[in-house]
């Protein structure tokens, strides 16, 4: 399959859609519809994703060494300052 088509699976029918031009519809009472790559259901936990979901690696506009600063700046605890009122 092409990296760009996704491919889900409806739980209540049990039937597979794959993405393409063209609009697909399980045709149950939950209605799962793909689309490209936009996917509607009625209940969408019922519909798994079976192929075709990766995760895009972030482009690291941070590097390690800011993301560690950040992450210790994080941690750090706030003093609270008492002041004399006279």
């Amino acid at each position: 399959m092409n990296s760009n088509t996704l491919t889900i699976r409806c739980k209540c029918c049990g039937k597979e859609l794959t993405s393409s031009s063209k609009r697909n519809s399980c045709g149950c009472l939950n209605q799962a519809t793909i689309y490209g790559d936009k996917i509607s259901a009625v209940d969408l936990s019922q519909i798994v994703v079976t192929e075709g979901l990766t995760k895009k690696k972030s482009s690291g506009i941070l590097s390690q060494d800011d993301l560690a600063f950040q992450e210790a700046r994080r941690q750090r605890k706030v003093r609270k300052l008492e002041f004399e009122i006279r």
